[in-house]
C-alpha cells in the first residue's frame, strides 16, 4: 500500500472556487529504470540518485536507462497465447499491465464501472516488426498483417480498451516527446466534454538501442538539467499512466484524490523558429500562459515546475527562458522551485511528460519537492537571477500556505508540439465512517501463486499503513477484477489481517476455485432447538438492516405473547445477573423461543437480500418453514408472526412432552417404538426424531443407549409432529384460514410432502395442521433438492449448522456441495458479525453474486491505493538471431509432430513449455496429433495434449481460421464453427473423423 504524508489543511481562496472544470488524479502506474513502481519511483527521487546503466567507456549512447523485465509480459493474465505475446510488441506489453495497475491503483474494476472509460496514450518508435520479420520462417501462416496489428503504434490505446474492456474513447497520440502530457491533456478535455467517465492517460518508451543524434547525448552518461556541466541527455525507457475523473464525480465517490488538475493546454511552435527541431520561446511561453489561464491562477502561487529539462545545450536555456516570460517575476527571485526527473532516470521520450507529472503529483501530495540529481552549479546561460525559479540538488519541505500547493508540468517534443499541466494539492478528504466491528477482505487470482503473492503483498501493505480497515475492505471489494482462485480474510484489525493473510493454513486463509458461472443460492431455515440468548447480537447492534428487521418482529410479538423479543433475547444486563437469567429462562420456553428463532430468520433473510444474496428456492425444517414460507411470500410478517405465536402456544398447552434424536433408519425405529411416542422427523436414512410424552421418550432413549444406539435429547420441551398436538389442531387451522396463505413467488420444497410446493398446498389450511402434526420428511426434501443439479449454494439462515450437517449425510451429497451457514453454534465463541462475513466470504468464493456496495450501504466510504495484481510474468523474447540454433527462445518439433504440424524440417518458434500438471494425455491416432502439433504450433507452446483447449491455450477467432486453413493442407477438413463447438484436441478430431466416414 503506497502511503504518502498526510496533507495539511488547505482553503481555497483567491481564485475562482468552481471546481466544474477540474479534474481529479485518482490512480497512477509506472515503471522506469531502477523503479518498477510509484513508491520506488518517490523513494529514487527523493534520494536525489540514478538508475542509469552505464558503459565501461564513455561517449554518446553510451549510457541508457534500462527498463528490467521489459521483455517479460503476464500473457495468460489477458489472453493472449506465447505466439501472441512474442508478436507482440514491448511497449504494448508493459502499457497495458501499467493500465491495469493504474486503475487498481485507482480503485476501479473496469467491468463493474457503468460509465465509458477512455484511454489516451502514445509509443515511442520500435524495431520490433523489424525482428518480427526477420523471424517470419519460425512464424509460420502469420501475415504480414498479423504483424503490423502486433506491433503498431495507431493499436496501443485501442488494445487496452479491447482486452480491459473500455469503451471510451481510444485516441493514440504521437507527439515525440510530449506524447504522454498532450494525451493528459486530451484526457482532460475529453472528460470535460462527457465523452468518458474516467479516462487512463500516460505513454511508454521500451527500444532496444539509444535513439537520437550524438549531439543530444551525453557523452559523460550523465543527464544534468539545468547544470553548468551540462552535455546532453540520456535516452532512457519508462511507462506511465494516470487515472483521471472529473474532479466533483470524484469527491462524491469517495475517491483517493492524488492531485487536482486545474488546467491544461497544448500548442505548436510553428514555423517561427530556427529549424523544425529547434524549440521556440514563443511557443513555449504561450502554451504556458493558456494553462495558467485556464486554471485561473496566478503564477507566483505556483510553488514547483517539473520542467522538460533534457540537460541539453540549446533546450535547457530556450525552456527556462519561456517559463520566466510566462511565470513574470512578480513573485520574486527563488520563489519556485525547478526541477526535472531526466537527472534520475534519463529521457523517456514518449513516457516522459506523465512521469514528470507523477513526480509533480507526489510532490503537491506530500509537500516535499525533490531535487535535481547531477545538480551542481546553476548553467550561466538561464539566468536563473532573473527569473522566479531555482534548481536545488536536494529534497526540500514545501513552503507552508493558506493556498493549496500548486506545481506545474512542462513538456516539449521535437517538432514543436508544446503542453503544460497546472496541478494543485487535493482537500483533505473527510474523515470515513466507522464501520462494522469485522471486515471481510477478498482476494483473488488467476493462479495459486498469484494468489498467494497478492496476501503477502497485502500483509506487507497493512504493516504499518494508517489506513482505516473499513477502506481496505471496500476497496478490495469494489476496485478488483474477481478472478478464478478465491481467497478471503475476516478480521477485526490490520494485526489479525494480516496474522491471517500470512498464515499458509487453509483455515486462516480459505482458497477456493470458482468455475467462472454464477451460481444459485438455496435457504435452508432450521427449527427450534438451536436458539440462545444473543444469537445474532452484532448483528442487531451493527446491521442497520438486520436491526430494521428483527425491530419489525417486536410490536406484534409483543402483541401475542405481552413480552418484548428483543429483551429476552438481547438483554441488556450483564451474563451472570438475574435479569439475563431470567432472559434465558424465557427463550426456553417454546412459545417465546418460536417466536425468537423466527425473527432472527426474518432478519437474517433480510440481510442477505440487502447484500444482493437472494434465495433461488427456499426449505424450512418444521417451525423452519414459516420463515421460508414468509420468504416465498405465502405469509407477510405480522401473519407469520400470529401463526408462529399460535403454534407455540398450542404447544405449551400440551402435556409436557420431549423430542429425542436417535441414529436408526425410519423401519428400525418403527419397530422399537411404544405405541405412545411418534417419529416426528426423518431427516436421513439413519437419523430420525421420537417425540411424545417425555417419561415414554425417556423411557425409549435409556433403552436404545444401553443397546448400543446413539441417542441425543433435544433442547425442546414440548412432543412436536406427535398424537399430543392433535387436541389444537383445529384452532390452529382456523388461525390458518382467518390469514388466508398466498401462492408462492419462488420455489420452495415442502419438508411435509418432501416435494416442490405448489400453490393449492400452500394457500390450504389443512397441509399447515398436517405439517404440525406429522413427520417432518427432511431427507425427501433433501433428495428433491440435491437432484435438481443446478449446482446450488446451500445458506443456512439461523444459528449453528443443523441442517448443514443433515445436508453432508445424505447420500446425494456430493463432495462438492457447498453448504455455508449464518451465525455460529450456541457452544462456539465466535462474533455472529465475523461469522456473518465469513459466510459472506465463502458465498463470494463459491460464485454467488454479491452486492458489495449495498454491504457498505449507509457508510461513507473510501478508495485506497492498494497493492496491485502479482503479474506472473515470463520472458517472451526474439531470439538474437534470425536462424539462431542455440536461443533458448526455438526448439525442434520431433519429427512425428513436424509432419503432423505441416512444419517438415522448419524451426518453429517455441515460446513456452506446457506444464504437466496432471492434465495431459497425449494425443492418440494420427488425426489427434496433427491436431496436437498444430495447436502447439499456433499458440506458441511445445506440446498440446488431446484434451488441451484451443481457445484456454490463447487462440482466437483469427487464429481460428489460421488453424482450419493449416488442417486443410495436411488432410484434416475442419471449420471454424466447428473449432468453437469442438474446441479440445480429442473432440475436434471426433469431428473431423466423423465428417470424413
Amino acid at each position: 500500500m503506497t502511503t504518502f504524508a498526510e496533507s495539511e489543511s488547505v482553503s481555497h481562496q483567491g481564485e475562482a472556487a468552481d471546481t466544474g472544470g477540474f479534474v481529479a488524479v485518482i490512480g497512477m502506474a509506472l515503471r522506469t529504470p531502477g523503479a518498477p513502481d510509484v513508491e520506488s519511483f518517490w523513494k529514487l527521487v527523493t534520494s536525489g540518485a540514478d538508475s542509469i546503466t552505464r558503459a565501461p567507456h564513455e561517449g554518446p549512447g553510451s549510457a541508457r536507462g534500462l527498463l528490467e523485465g521489459a521483455d517479460a509480459f503476464d500473457a495468460s493474465f489477458f489472453g493472449y497465447s506465447p505466439l501472441e505475446a512474442v508478436m507482440l510488441d514491448p511497449q504494448h506489453r508493459v502499457f497495458l499491465e501499467c493500465s491495469w495497475e493504474a486503475l487498481e491503483n485507482a480503485g476501479y474494476d473496469p467491468a463493474h464501472q457503468p460509465g465509458p472509460i477512455g484511454v489516451f496514450g502514445g509509443s515511442g518508435d520500435s524495431d520490433h516488426l523489424l525482428a518480427l520479420e526477420r523471424n517470419t520462417a519460425r512464424l509460420p501462416g502469420v501475415t504480414r498483417w498479423q504483424l503490423r496489428l502486433s506491433t503498431g503504434a495507431a493499436f496501443l490505446t485501442s488494445r487496452v480498451s479491447y482486452k480491459l474492456g473500455l469503451t471510451g474513447p481510444a485516441v493514440t497520440v504521437q507527439t515525440a516527446c510530449s506524447t504522454s502530457l498532450v494525451a493528459v491533456h486530451t484526457a482532460v478535455q475529453a472528460l470535460i466534454a462527457g465523452e468518458c467517465d474516467l479516462a487512463l492517460a500516460g505513454g511508454v518508451t521500451i527500444r532496444p538501442s539509444p535513439e537520437g543524434e550524438d549531439s543530444v547525448l551525453s557523452p559523460s552518461g550523465r543527464c544534468r538539467p539545468f547544470d553548468a556541466a551540462a552535455d546532453g541527455t540520456v535516452s532512457s525507457e519508462g511507462a506511465g499512466v494516470v487515472v483521471l475523473k472529473r474532479y466533483d464525480d470524484a469527491v462524491a465517490d469517495g475517491d483517493r484524490v492524488r492531485a487536482v488538475i486545474r488546467g491544461s493546454a497544448v500548442n505548436n511552435d510553428g514555423s517561427g523558429k530556427a529549424g523544425f527541431t529547434t524549440p521556440s520561446v514563443r511557443g513555449q511561453s504561450a502554451a504556458v500562459q493558456a494553462a495558467l489561464s485556464v486554471a485561473g491562477v496566478d503564477p507566483a502561487s505556483i510553488g514547483y515546475v517539473e520542467a522538460h529539462g533534457t540537460g541539453t545545450v540549446v533546450g535547457d536555456p530556450i525552456e527556462v527562458a519561456a517559463l520566466a516570460k510566462a511565470f513574470g517575476i512578480a513573485a520574486g527571485p527563488a520563489s519556485c522551485v525547478l526541477g526535472s526527473v531526466k537527472g534520475n532516470i534519463g529521457h523517456t521520450d514518449a513516457a516522459s511528460g506523465v512521469l514528470g507529472l507523477i513526480k509533480a503529483i507526489l510532490a503537491v501530495e506530500t509537500g516535499l519537492i525533490p531535487g535535481t540529481a547531477h545538480y551542481t552549479t546553476p548553467n550561466p546561460e538561464l539566468d536563473l537571477d532573473r527569473t522566479p525559479f531555482v534548481v536545488d540538488s536536494r529534497a526540500r519541505a514545501w513552503r507552508r500556505g493558506v493556498q493549496p500547493r500548486r506545481a506545474s508540468v512542462n513538456s516539449l517534443g521535437i517538432g514543436g508540439t508544446n503542453a503544460h499541466v497546472v496541478l494543485e494539492q487535493a482537500p483533505v478528504a473527510a474523515s470515513p465512517d466507522p464501520g462494522r466491528p469485522y471486515q471481510l477482505l477478498p482476494l483473488s487470482a488467476r493462479t495459486r501463486a498469484a494468489l498467494g503473492a497478492a496476501a503477502g503483498r497485502l500483509a506487507t501493505a497493512l504493516d504499518g499503513s494508517a489506513e482505516p480497515l473499513e477502506d481496505v475492505a471496500w476497496t478490495l471489494q469494489t476496485g478488483r477484477a474477481e478472478f478464478p482462485l478465491r481467497g478471503f480474510v475476516v478480521a477485526r484489525d490490520r494485526r489479525e489481517a494480516i496474522s491471517a493473510l500470512t498464515d499458509a493454513t487453509p483455515e486462516a486463509f480459505p482458497v477456493v476455485r470458482h468455475g467462472g458461472t454464477t451460481r444459485p443460492v438455496v435457504f435452508l431455515y432450521p427449527g427450534q432447538g438451536g436458539q440462545y440468548v444473543g444469537m445474532g447480537r452484532d448483528l442487531y447492534e451493527h446491521e442497520p438492516v438486520f436491526r430494521r428487521a428483527f425491530e419489525e418482529c417486536v410490536p406484534p410479538a409483543r402483541e401475542e405473547t405481552g413480552v418484548d423479543v428483543c429483551e429476552s433475547l438481547y438483554p441488556t444486563a450483564p451474563v451472570g445477573s438475574a435479569e439475563h437469567a431470567a432472559a434465558s429462562e424465557r427463550l426456553d420456553g417454546t412459545h417465546m423461543a418460536q417466536i425468537a428463532v423466527f425473527a432472527v430468520q426474518y432478519a437474517l433473510t433480510e440481510l442477505w437480500r440487502s447484500w444482493g444474496v437472494r434465495p433461488k428456492a427456499v426449505l424450512g425444517h418444521s417451525l423452519g418453514a414459516y420463515a421460508a414460507a414468509t420468504a416465498a411470500g405465502v405469509f407477510d410478517l405480522a401473519e407469520a408472526i400470529h401463526l408462529v405465536s399460535a403454534r407455540g402456544a398450542l404447544f405449551e398447552r400440551t402435556p409436557a412432552g420431549a423430542m429425542a434424536a436417535v441414529q436408526l433408519s425410519r423401519d428400525e425405529l418403527a419397530t422399537m417404538l411404544p405405541p405412545e411416542l411418534d417419529i416426528a422427523a426423518v431427516n436421513g436414512p439413519r437419523q430420525c426424531v421420537v417425540s411424545g410424552p417425555r417419561e415414554a421418550v425417556r423411557r425409549l432413549t435409556g433403552q436404545l443407549t444401553r443397546q448400543g444406539h446413539d441417542v441425543r435429547l433435544l433442547r425442546i420441551t414440548t412432543a412436536g409432529h406427535s398424537r399430543l398436538v392433535e387436541p389444537g389442531l383445529g384452532s390452529f387451522e382456523k388461525a390458518v384460514a382467518q390469514v388466508g396463505p398466498r401462492a408462492p413467488r419462488l420455489p420452495w420444497i415442502s419438508d411435509h410432502t418432501g416435494l416442490p410446493m405448489t400453490a393449492e398446498l400452500a394457500c390450504s389450511p389443512q397441509y399447515w395442521t398436517r405439517h404440525l402434526r406429522h413427520t417432518v420428511r427432511f431427507d425427501a426434501a433433501l433428495e428433491t433438492l440435491l437432484s435438481a443439479e443446478d449446482d446450488a449454494v446451500l445458506l443456512e439462515i439461523g444459528p449453528g449448522h443443523t441442517l448443514g450437517s443433515l445436508v453432508r449425510r445424505n447420500p446425494l451429497c456430493g463432495p462438492d456441495q457447498v453448504v455455508v451457514q449464518s451465525l455460529p453454534h450456541a457452544a462456539v465463541e465466535l462474533s455472529a458479525s465475523a461469522a456473518m462475513l465469513a459466510g459472506l466470504g465463502r458465498l463470494w468464493q463459491h460464485g454467488v453474486s454479491v452486492d458489495w456496495t449495498a454491504v457498505h450501504s449507509g457508510e461513507q466510504r473510501l478508495r485506497i491505493p492498494l497493492p496491485t495484481y502479482p503479474f506472473q510474468r515470463q520472458v517472451f523474447r526474439l531470439p538474437d538471431e534470425p536462424q539462431s540454433a542455440g536461443s533458448s527462445m526455438v526448439s525442434q518439433p520431433s519429427a512425428a509432430g513436424a509432419m503432423a504440424a505441416g512444419l517438415g524440417g522448419t524451426a518453429s518458434l517455441v515460446v513456452a513449455h506446457r506444464e504437466d500438471n496432471g492434465t495431459y494425455e497425449a494425443p492418440i491416432g494420427e488425426t489427434e496429433e496433427a491436431l496436437a502439433g498444430l495447436f502447439a504450433r499456433l499458440t506458441g507452446i511445445d506440446r498440446a495434449g488431446r484434451h488441451d483447449h484451443f481457445f484456454e491455450l490463447g487462440g482466437d477467432s483469427l487464429t481460428a481460421n489460421r488453424l482450419c486453413a493449416a488442417a486443410r493442407d495436411i488432410g484434416v477438413q475442419i471449420s471454424v464453427r466447428e473449432v468453437f463447438a469442438a474446441p479440445t484436441v480429442a473432440r475436434l478430431a471426433q469431428v473431423a473423423r466423423e465428417a470424413g466416414a
